[in-house]
């Protein structure tokens, strides 16, 4: 999940869902995706522990470029930049997330840049997107890999960690639709793989969608905690309606129907053979 400030309606009122929310229902660094919870025992530790992860998976070193391709609030560009030393351009299409990403990033060889993905030129040792391929939509699916392929270098590494359904559906929740995130939609295996076929290798593929039933758990106990505060910004419909949202989201992985999928993807032309990270039981 990645926000995009935009106006969360009910009925014939509008909100503005911006940073107070957040602030107060994530992790401090503000991550809005799946954390990882194997050996984590809160959320900030399961959200680091998934920073971590993404990082091993890529095979960061010292002095290379990492391309974000939709970079949030700055979480993992100045945890990569800090832990392993490279260089990050993160990107984003929200003026708000791209304002305290660059403060947070502050001193580090990190560059937050307002543009979309496709109008980017360049390229990138490795290359990592989290919560944003869901917002492609699957009409753009063919065109997403095919600029990720150019951008990123021979013998690069590209990880997407992505939200999926077990099964294809052809069609978004409709209540998701309208309240939550517009136009997106959820990419099955299949999808998946007919699209990457003829561009990309898969190297690795690792689902933990379970992880999210926690993740949106824990998000629910932080913002019942905090509702005192916040419910002068906001309506009780409001409340019921957020919580609604947060519910059903971990319904749904909690069922099995929603997965969260790790893909690490290669080119052919890449020399050295990719070994899988997982960290140790």
């Amino acid at each position: 999940m990645q926000s995009k400030d935009r106006a969360f309606q009910v009925g014939e009122q509008h909100y503005n869902v911006g940073n107070d929310l957040f602030l107060a229902m994530l992790d401090p660094r503000m991550i809005y995706s799946c954390a990882f919870w194997a050996h984590a025992r809160d959320l900030n530790e399961a959200q680091e522990h998934k920073l971590d992860l993404i990082c091993k998976k890529l095979q960061l070193q010292p002095g290379e470029s990492l391309l974000e391709i939709g970079c949030g609030w700055g979480g993992l560009a100045k945890f990569a930049a800090e832990r392993y030393g490279v260089r990050v351009l993160g990107i984003t299409v929200s003026s708000e997330q791209q304002a305290l990403a660059i403060e947070r990033c502050h001193g580090l060889p990190v560059e937050i840049r307002l543009i979309d993905y496709r109008d980017l030129e360049g390229s990138f040792d490795k290359i990592v997107s989290v919560g944003m391929f869901e917002h492609v939509g699957q009409k753009n699916y063919a065109e997403y890999f095919d600029i990720a392929h150019r951008l990123l270098s021979d013998q690069g590494i590209f990880l997407l960690h992505t939200i999926g359904s077990y099964v294809t559906v052809k069609k978004t929740d409709a209540w998701i639709d309208r309240y939550i995130f517009p136009n997106g939609h959820l990419p099955s295996l299949v999808e998946l793989s007919q699209t990457l076929e003829r561009r990309f290798l898969v190297e690795d593929l690792h689902n933990f969608g379970h992880d999210y039933d926690k993740t949106l758990m824990a998000w629910l106990s932080n913002f019942e905690r905090v509702w005192p505060q916040l419910q002068t910004q906001y309506s009780k419909r409001f409340y019921r309606m957020w919580r609604y949202y947060l519910c059903c989201c971990a319904g749904f992985f909690r069922s099995g129907q929603g997965q969260l999928w790790q893909l690490v993807l290669t080119k052919r032309s890449r020399e050295q053979t990719y070994l899988g990270y997982r960290p140790s039981l």
